[in-house]
């Protein structure tokens, strides 16, 4: 039997809440900074962005590591989230497959700098591959099913192949943030799934 009376269940609960809030905020914080910045960002800027101590990160994630795989975890449930959101609220299913993909290439630039961030420790990198792809190709694929039956894109692209090519695009950037865009060419390959438009 408990003897938590009901006045000081409620509290802690709402300390939980708050601490959970505090938490993806300081997530979003950070996965921001590191689409700009990289994941080599440094700690300061992403407290600040966040509104919070250097402190208050390093107790939620006491390495740089256990920061960037919170994040990785954090923009894979967003990118799995935002597909039904946007199916139902974008203009068109090809308008909504293209703003997934635009918060797809986001989560890419934060991914591209997690092997290094982890370095040794493959097999918890693979394990992250594969919640990745269990989580994002089922999204991924029934944007590109409702953009066809909408007959606005041409049917038989694989989910995954798709973003395979997307996220082979956005290699570039890592060498070269200044020049060159993946954007614009992955904006060339969503174009060249469009159905020709009748003359």
């Amino acid at each position: 039997m408990s003897t938590t009376s009901p006045s000081e269940e409620v509290p802690a609960r709402s300390k939980r809440a708050d601490a959970q809030r505090n938490r993806q905020t300081l997530l979003a914080a950070a996965a921001e900074v590191f689409v700009t910045s990289g994941v080599d960002a440094p700690i300061r800027e992403i407290a600040a962005k966040a509104g919070v101590g250097m402190g208050t990160i390093y107790r939620h994630f006491p390495t740089r590591a256990d920061l960037v795989v919170a994040v990785y975890r954090h923009q894979v449930e967003a990118c799995a989230e935002a597909g039904p959101t946007l199916l139902a609220n974008a203009d068109s299913p090809l308008a909504a497959l293209r703003q997934w993909v635009d918060l797809f290439i986001d989560f890419l630039v934060t991914k591209h700098g997690l092997a290094n961030a982890m370095q040794s420790d493959s097999s918890g990198f693979d394990a992250l591959h594969s919640y990745f792809i269990d989580r994002l190709v089922p999204v991924c694929a029934q944007l590109l099913d409702a953009a066809v039956e909408a007959g606005e894109i041409t049917s038989g692209t694989d989910a995954q192949e798709l973003m395979r090519g997307i996220g082979n695009l956005c290699v570039g950037r890592d060498s070269d943030p200044s020049r060159y865009d993946p954007r614009r060419l992955v904006d060339l390959l969503l174009r060249g799934l469009e159905q020709p438009r009748a003359t």
